[in-house]
């Protein structure tokens, strides 16, 4: 098979850290049960699990009652009093949308007829000649278009003549109390029929078998269709008798909240009430809701009619809510958006896992907190879940003395000297892995101590010995020989295995069984390749890289780091006099990158 489709066909997962910590665990646990119990909550009570679909509808409305209303007129010159019946043709008007107008309140104009008459008195209209009229002049607030003269109004009092309706309607205050105040007794039937095209379902707000002398009540009959005017008022805590002098909105809220679900199937209408115009109506501009109508007809072949100023209440009927119905998918959806939730308590522990192990905690600055002993299990815990890789570079160095616990970072570019001398930056070293050395065989170690022969363990002596005179001026150890690079190279090999002067670490016992054995080479050698043959002009090239390899290993710890790994010159010579090359030219250290 084609290594693409090699690559196609692979599965990769992330690596799991198990830490085994009561407190942790119960953290987890915890978090756990809040978010299983908030994501079976959610899922019940909001019905997540069904596909949502919003309603359709219309709405069909009839008003019902009987007013009886006092006029005031002057016939005559004397005032005469008219007591009028009014039904609803006379107080409901059409209007667009799902609304209803029911008119409480009304300024009448009689006997109207097109003419030349003066205007109502207001500031914009008097005047005291014809030079304060414009002929054609009007304007949105005007009743007609000026002729130019300046006639008399009443008494003393001049206005502007226009060519309009005449009389002009004069501006005065809605009557107080309203004149259909008892308007709060008619009721309104509400007809709502909803569709849910996406579930194929139907319905209407009409039980069956309604009682039509019913009366909406909030507790007592809520499913009633029937509203009486009064009492949607009270609802939103309005008195009808102040509305209903100079007009107002009111909206009449339907909620559908259906579960189509057989085995929960429910799908009855909610109703509210909510006022939606200005209800400070004494300090606004157009306090109200108010229009203008007129009544046309003829007298004495002269057309006349009568202009109604009507003051009401406008009826919004606002309908919504959804449908909703079991589906798989949806339910799917959801389990798998809440899956990510569990993730929390992974980022809640990585965060005091993270938090405990910094570098603050980790300085103890503090040294009687009582979070240090929290901060030494955590440290445990971060270096075990996190390590810390560098940007691989062609310029990136390491060095390790021997007499430091740390390994130094260096990058080139800075390099103005040989690399002895440069500071470079502190690296924690690799906590070393015994898993190979474990592997190899019993006759690649040392034999077992003889009974009753303490065992002895060779050490690096902290004597400094006698210092050559041909060791370089860098060299610390007295065993280090001058690189053979150019002289702009040479700085890369300019490093001893110790910082300070004392004895060279190819003097111990580590360097010779781990670095120079032969044997223990050879068999690194046949375990990575079990059918190398090693014939003699291959053999000490391959010994000699494998014993760099193996310092690097040795003393750097992580292959990150042993990749950039820079050997001290007298490690180097040691491994090139014990495994030499032919010719005695070595092209010094190369960079995998």
């Amino acid at each position: 098979m084609p290594a693409l489709w090699d690559d196609i066909f692979q599965y990769e997962t992330d690596k799991v850290l198990r830490i085994q910590s009561t407190n942790y665990g119960t953290i987890k646990w915890i978090l756990h049960m809040i978010v299983f119990s908030y994501v079976s909550f959610a899922l019940v009570s909001d019905k997540l699990y069904q596909r949502k679909e919003d309603v359709i509808s219309s709405v069909h409305t009839k008003v019902k009652g009987v007013a009886e209303v006092r006029e005031e007129t002057l016939g005559s010159g004397l005032k005469k009093v008219v007591h009028s019946v009014l039904d609803t043709a006379d107080y409901t008007f059409p209007v667009q949308g799902n609304s209803f107008f029911v008119m409480t309140n009304f300024l009448k104009t009689e006997n109207q007829v097109q003419g030349l008459c003066p205007e109502y008195p207001t500031r914009r209209t008097l005047c005291s000649s014809d030079r304060g009229c414009k002929k054609g002049w009007m304007d949105p607030q005007s009743k007609g278009i000026q002729t130019g003269r300046c006639v008399v109004y009443k008494g003393n009092q001049k206005t502007c003549e226009v060519s309009a309706w005449c009389p002009t309607e004069a501006t005065e205050e809605a009557p107080r109390p309203a004149l259909l105040n008892s308007a709060e007794n008619f009721t309104v039937l509400i007809k709502n029929n909803i569709d849910f095209p996406g579930h194929k379902y139907t319905t209407r707000n009409i039980l069956p078998g309604l009682n039509i002398t019913c009366t909406f009540h909030k507790t007592e009959n809520p499913q009633c269709p029937i509203f009486r005017l009064g009492d949607i008022f009270q609802e939103t805590g309005d008195n009808f008798s102040e509305v209903a002098v100079q007009g107002g909105i009111m909206g009449i809220e339907i909620y559908w909240n259906c579960n189509l679900d057989r085995w929960f199937h429910s799908c009855r209408p909610k109703y509210s009430f909510r006022r939606l115009d200005d209800k400070m109506s004494n300090g606004s501009v157009y306090p109200g809701y108010n229009f203008r109508y007129a009544k046309y007809y003829r007298e004495n072949n002269v057309e006349k009619r009568t202009l109604i100023k009507a003051f009401g209440i406008r009826f919004d009927i606002l309908v919504f809510g959804t449908g909703g119905k079991f589906d798989v998918i949806m339910l799917i959806v959801y389990i798998g958006s809440t899956l990510s939730y569990f993730g929390l308590a992974t980022v809640l522990i990585d965060l005091l896992i993270s938090t405990y192990s910094s570098r603050c905690c980790r300085s103890r600055v503090y040294p009687y907190c009582k979070c240090c002993g929290c901060c030494a299990v955590n440290e445990y815990y971060y270096r075990k879940k996190c390590e810390s890789v560098v940007e691989p570079k062609r310029t990136l160095k390491y060095v390790s003395f021997v007499d430091e616990f740390h390994i130094r970072m260096v990058n080139e570019q800075l390099l103005g000297r040989s690399l002895q001398d440069v500071k470079g930056q502190e690296v924690p070293r690799p906590l070393m892995d015994f898993t190979d050395l474990s592997r190899l065989p019993l006759s690649l170690q040392d034999p077992p101590p003889a009974p009753g022969q303490a065992e002895e363990v060779q050490l690096l002596s902290k004597e400094e010995p006698p210092r050559p005179s041909s060791s370089p001026s860098w060299c610390q150890c007295g065993n280090c020989l001058p690189s053979q690079l150019p002289e702009s190279q040479r700085c890369l090999e300019e490093l001893c295995c110790r910082k300070k002067p004392g004895a060279c670490i190819t003097t111990s016992e580590p360097f010779r069984k781990l670095v120079l054995s032969r044997r223990v080479l050879k068999f690194l050698l046949l375990y990575q390749e079990p059918l190398l043959v090693l014939d003699a002009d291959s053999a000490s090239s391959r010994l000699r890289h494998c014993a760099y390899r193996c310092y690097a290993a040795w003393r750097f710890g992580s292959q990150d780091l042993a990749d950039f790994a820079v050997l001290p010159s007298c490690c180097r010579w040691r491994i090139r006099m014990e495994f030499p090359k032919s010719d005695g030219q070595y092209r010094g250290f190369r960079s995998p990158y």
